[in-house]
């Protein structure tokens, strides 16, 4: 054999030697997923992404130990099951309203009103006042005030009583009161009072006062009252049935809360034997006044 071919020969063999030296390590390796099946979808979902700290388990299994997990008893205690009614404030407040205090013109004399009520107490026990009168030319015409014991019987309704003072027209009469007052749906105030006197006649008013605002400040206000008489009364001029209507629309500026001038307009009338009275005494049945004044609140 030639040097050449003896060369050629050794370099082969050589190389056989690395490939052969290369491929026992790889070999040696063992497959980590050998003999194992594939894991499934379910459980490769359900398995932890990153596994705790040993010091993290450690630390969980000593807190664990220290405080324990709390019991029912210990979640009963903490959440009791509250029983009793809410507590209402037991601060003694009040409240002045000047509804209306105007001057009135029309076809009659000019004249002035005063509408006002109040109350003195706290939440659900309040004493109550209301005083109204009105004067034209000069001369007083009707006046009279209550004084009102009111209790709380639901969220936005009070049921009052106590006695109701007239010192117009006519001498002065005292009558027992019982009515209710409150907000109805769509924010409509109401008063209805009954009335009851000495010598047996009776009376019933309805008031009804709604607010709409039409800016923040300027409102405007409806109002409608009527009176029902059970008696006729002729030394005040009142006959029995509907006595008196009264509505008006006034509109104010609140400069404050508690401080707004208003001009307005109202119709009065009376009616049946209370219209007769009026007609025989001269009076006028029906009155179209403009109004301007103030509505205050202390």
């Amino acid at each position: 054999m030639s040097a050449t071919a003896t060369s050629w020969l050794a370099h082969v063999v050589a190389a056989a030697g690395l490939l052969l030296a290369a491929s026992i390590p790889l070999a040696a390796q063992a497959d980590p997923h050998a003999g194992h099946e594939p894991p499934s979808a379910s459980t490769a979902a359900s398995a932890p992404v990153v596994s705790m700290p040993a010091t993290q388990v450690v630390a969980t299994q000593d807190a664990q130990a220290i405080v324990p997990r709390p019991t029912d008893a210990d979640r009963q205690a903490a959440f009791p099951d509250v029983h009793a009614h809410a507590m209402h404030g037991a601060s003694l407040n009040s409240f002045v309203l000047f509804d209306q205090l105007e001057w009135h013109a029309g076809n009659t004399a000019n004249g002035v009103d005063l509408d006002s009520r109040g109350w003195i107490g706290g939440d659900r026990d309040r004493l109550w006042f209301r005083a109204e009168g009105d004067a034209d030319g000069g001369r007083l015409g009707d006046a009279q005030a209550h004084v009102l014991f009111g209790r709380q019987f639901s969220r936005w309704w009070d049921v009052v009583a106590g006695v109701r003072q007239d010192f117009r027209p006519g001498p002065a009469q005292t009558w027992a009161a019982v009515g209710i007052q409150g907000l109805a749906p769509y924010w409509f105030e109401v008063e209805a009072t009954a009335y009851v006197e000495a010598g047996g006649r009776t009376q019933a008013r309805l008031a009804l006062e709604y607010e709409l605002r039409l800016t923040n400040r300027l409102i405007l206000q409806p109002l409608f009252e009527m009176e029902l008489t059970g008696k006729t009364d002729p030394e005040r001029g009142i006959g029995a049935g509907l006595s008196t209507s009264d509505a008006g629309i006034r509109v104010r500026y609140e400069w404050r809360r508690e401080f707004a001038p208003y001009v307005g307009v109202t119709w009065s009338r009376k009616w049946g034997g209370t219209a007769d009275f009026a007609r025989a005494d001269g009076a006028a049945q029906r009155r179209v006044r403009l109004a301007t004044g103030l509505r205050l609140w202390l």
